[in-house]
């Protein structure tokens, strides 16, 4: 099997300090029109990759394909990768109650939460890492759902062979375009589809053009469209997914090890892959190219950038910046380059 490796990487943005490349993030990114063509590829964009958490709004599509009636809120936490905070808790256990279990059917992790005050709270209370604070708590509790709503097993949910996750890779081949060229082991234990970054943009496209579609796939119409209405859920208020879905009203999802996946409400759609595995980059390269290709304007994009996209720091004085690398600086040209900071 082909795999995603530095030799067809190239570099996507660089860390300045001081007036000294310190760090290079290399990898791949791929751009789609609305009608599925390539207007942009960097880096190799056909071998698979795991797309790690880009994958759970076609996780809970799936969910809901086995019957699940999610809504609102308990959508977008079903597709988020939280924080933790005491609202993403609360819409987890409101799936799990609907379920009729409670957090001990939980198969991802323990963990702790992100966010601080959820953290304290459980440091003074003497507990431990919880498996509901786990960030892919929201989706486990849809898979949980599915199973009491079908007479599923619970306990073997996660097994790669339940008729859920069947259905998950089924949805997910779906929306790709392409076959799951490798199934592995997610981080929260769920099994993980490979394929390529131009399928995670497909995919990505066809979700974006859903939301508030009347003439979309309906549970694509619903996943894509709570996102864009709850997303401080699907990862956290004044984090970066959840401030480009705020303010550009565009389809936005991390995943682990370096993976960004954006899709708009006219099915355009941006995925990347940093080798390294960091993210710290990801919204920069993501938000230049769906701007290059003209599906945000370069105003809203940089206002954006400016918001999330955080100096080197010397001591308490910026000295440096995250940039984007010569090869994207050169697909934008000099004036959108420009327009967004990068010149």
């Amino acid at each position: 099997m082909q795999t995603f490796t530095s030799e067809r990487a190239v570099d996507l943005a660089v860390v300045e300090r001081s007036g000294f490349v310190e760090s290079r993030h290399r990898g791949s990114a791929v751009v789609l029109d609305p009608d599925g063509r390539t207007v942009a590829a960097l880096g190799d964009v056909v071998a698979p990759i795991f797309p790690r958490s880009t994958l759970k709004p076609f996780q809970a599509i799936a969910a809901m394909k086995a019957g699940v009636p999610l809504r609102g809120a308990q959508v977008a936490i079903a597709a988020a990768s939280h924080t933790g905070a005491a609202e993403h808790l609360a819409a987890v256990r409101s799936i799990l109650a609907a379920a009729g279990l409670d957090e001990d059917a939980l198969r991802c992790p323990p963990d702790w939460p992100e966010d601080e005050d959820t953290r304290t709270e459980l440091v003074r209370e003497g507990r431990g890492r919880q498996r509901i604070c786990m960030n892919c708590s929201g989706k486990h509790a849809a898979f949980l759902w599915a199973c009491t709503e079908n007479g599923w097993p619970t306990a073997a949910y996660l097994d790669p062979e339940h008729p859920l996750q069947r259905t998950v890779l089924e949805t997910v081949a779906e929306f790709a375009g392409e076959p799951v060229a490798h199934v592995g082991v997610d981080g929260c234990g769920a099994p993980l589809a490979a394929i390529s970054l131009t399928g995670l943009a497909r995919a990505y496209s066809t979700l974006g053009r859903a939301a508030g579609n009347l003439d979309a796939d309906a549970r694509a119409a619903t996943v894509a469209q709570c996102m864009l209405d709850y997303p401080e859920y699907v990862q956290g208020r004044g984090k970066y997914n959840t401030v480009v879905m705020e303010e550009l009203d565009v389809v936005a999802k991390l995943g682990a090890e370096g993976v960004l996946a954006l899709g708009t409400r006219d099915g355009w759609a941006v995925a990347l892959k940093v080798l390294d595995g960091g993210s710290r980059a990801n919204a920069l390269i993501g938000l230049s190219l769906l701007a290059h290709a003209g599906a945000v304007p370069d105003a809203a994009a940089a206002a954006v950038l400016d918001r999330v996209v955080r100096p080197v720091m010397g001591g308490s004085e910026p000295v440096g910046r995250l940039r984007l690398a010569e090869p994207v600086v050169e697909l934008l040209g000099p004036e959108r380059a420009a327009a967004l900071g990068q010149a």
